[in-house]
C-alpha cells in the first residue's frame, strides 16, 4: 500500500475539470500578472473569511513581510512571536532588521500563550505575531486584550489555518491583519507558491497594496515608497478560484479523517487537543509519542510517510543565534519538539489507509511493552 503524506493527485482528479477550464482560461487570455482572476480571487477570500479587504500576493512569507511593512516595522522594533512555528514567522522579522522576541508555547495547543506575552513586552515592542499552529486558531481574546493594554498590534499568521474558526469567527479574520499562505500542501493550496492579506483597515490595505508592486501610486510609474515584486501569479488565482468552490466540504472531511485517528490512537499517543471553541483545519495530523524516532523509522519500514513539525525550535536555530537565547529558555517548545510526529492528512485519504496506519502504530508500541516486558 503507498501512502501519500498529502494527495494532491487525487485532489486534481477530483477536480480537474474545472481546474483545466479555469488555467485554460489564463492562458487565453494571455493575463499572466494581475489578471482579472486575481481581483476575483481577492473578493471571493474576503467573502469568505468575512474582512472587508484581501489582498493576493506571492506567498505567505511575503504576506508577513507585507503586513509588517504596512505598519512602518523598523530596525530595532520588537516583536513577540512563537518560537515553535516554520522560520518564515520569524524570518519576515528579521529581515526589516526588527528583533524576534519568544514567547513559550501552551502544552495543550502548541500556540503561544497569550498569559506570557505581557511579561515580553518592552519600549520597543511595536506588536504580535500569533500563529495559528497545525490549523487551530490561537487564543485571540486573550492575545488581542494584551495587544491594546499595550498599545501594540496583531498579525494572525494563518499560514496554517485558512478555513478553521475561532469562537465561530473565520482565521485570518481575527487580528488587526490575517495573512496566509497557498503553498501546495496546506489545506487549501495553489501550485506554486501564494498568500493572501485580510484585514479591515483601508489605510493598512492600500499601503499593503501599494508595497506589494514596487510601492506603486496611482499610477503604473508612480513610485511613492520602496516595495515589493510580491504579486499573486493569475495561473495559482485561477487554481485557487476552482478549489474555493469545495473547501468547506473539505474542511468536513479532514475532521472525519482527524475524527478517525483521534478515536483509535489516543491509547497510544497523544493525539491533538482541539479546544471546545474551535475548529480546526488539520493542517497537519500531530502527535506526541513517546520513543518517536523508534516510531518514525517502524512507519518508515511499512513505506508509512510522516514528518517533524519541527524538530528544533526557533530560538536554537543558527539564523537566530544573534538573539542570544539558549536551551532551556523556552522549556515546553523544546519537549514538543523532541516528541512530536506528523501522520498523513489530506481530505481524501481512504478508510483503509488509515487503518494500515493505525495498526502500524498499535503494533510499535505493543512490541515496544513486549521488549520491556522481557526479564
Amino acid at each position: 500500500m503507498k501512502i501519500q503524506f498529502i494527495d494532491l493527485r487525487r485532489q486534481y482528479q477530483a477536480y480537474k475539470a474545472e481546474i483545466d477550464t479555469q488555467i485554460n482560461d489564463v492562458i487565453t487570455s494571455s493575463a499572466f500578472i494581475m489578471g482579472s482572476k486575481v481581483a476575483e480571487l481577492e473578493q471571493q477570500l474576503r467573502e469568505f473569511v468575512g474582512t472587508k479587504y484581501a489582498l493576493g500576493c506571492s506567498s505567505g512569507t511575503d504576506a508577513l513581510l507585507l503586513a509588517l511593512m504596512a505598519y512602518d516595522i523598523q530596525p530595532g522594533d520588537e516583536i513577540i512571536t512563537t518560537p515553535f512555528s516554520f522560520i518564515a514567522t520569524s524570518e519576515a522579522i528579521a529581515l526589516l532588521k526588527a528583533k524576534p522576541v519568544f514567547v513559550d508555547i501552551d502544552e495543550q495547543t502548541f500556540n503561544i500563550d497569550p498569559a506570557r506575552i505581557p511579561h515580553a513586552v518592552t519600549g520597543k515592542t511595536r506588536g504580535i505575531i500569533a500563529v495559528d499552529i497545525f490549523g487551530q486558531c490561537a487564543e485571540y481574546d486573550e492575545i488581542n486584550q494584551a495587544a491594546r493594554t499595550n498599545n501594540l498590534f496583531v498579525i494572525e499568521d494563518g499560514a496554517q489555518s485558512f478555513g478553521a474558526q475561532y469562537k465561530k469567527h473565520q482565521a485570518c479574520s481575527l487580528a488587526d491583519i490575517g495573512c496566509t499562505s497557498f503553498f501546495p500542501a496546506k489545506p487549501l493550496g495553489c501550485y506554486g507558491d501564494g498568500g493572501a492579506i485580510f484585514t479591515n483597515d483601508e489605510n493598512i490595505y492600500k499601503i499593503a497594496r501599494s508595497f506589494r508592486v514596487h510601492g506603486k501610486g496611482e499610477n503604473k510609474y508612480d513610485n511613492v515608497r520602496v516595495g515589493l515584486n510580491a504579486r499573486l501569479d493569475t495561473i495559482q488565482a485561477a487554481v485557487l478560484l476552482a478549489k474555493l468552490k469545495h473547501y468547506s466540504e473539505e474542511i468536513k472531511m479532514r475532521g472525519t479523517a482527524a475524527a478517525c485517528y483521534s478515536s483509535q490512537l489516543d491509547q497510544d499517543v497523544k493525539v491533538p487537543e482541539i479546544l471546545p471553541h474551535n475548529l480546526s483545519v488539520f493542517a497537519q495530523y500531530c502527535i506526541l509519542a513517546e520513543n518517536r524516532d523508534g516510531l518514525q523509522q517502524h512507519l518508515k519500514e511499512r513505506d508509512i510517510p510522516t514528518a517533524i513539525h519541527y524538530p528544533k525550535p526557533l530560538h536554537l536555530q543558527p539564523a537566530f543565534s544573534g538573539l542570544g537565547y539558549k536551551e532551556g529558555d523556552f522549556p515546553v517548545s523544546e519537549k514538543i519538539c523532541q516528541n512530536i510526529l506528523a501522520l498523513p492528512m489530506h481530505p481524501f485519504m481512504l478508510e483503509e489507509e488509515q487503518h494500515f496506519i493505525v495498526e502500524s502504530i498499535k503494533s510499535f508500541y505493543k512490541e515496544e511493552a513486549h521488549v520491556l516486558r522481557k526479564p
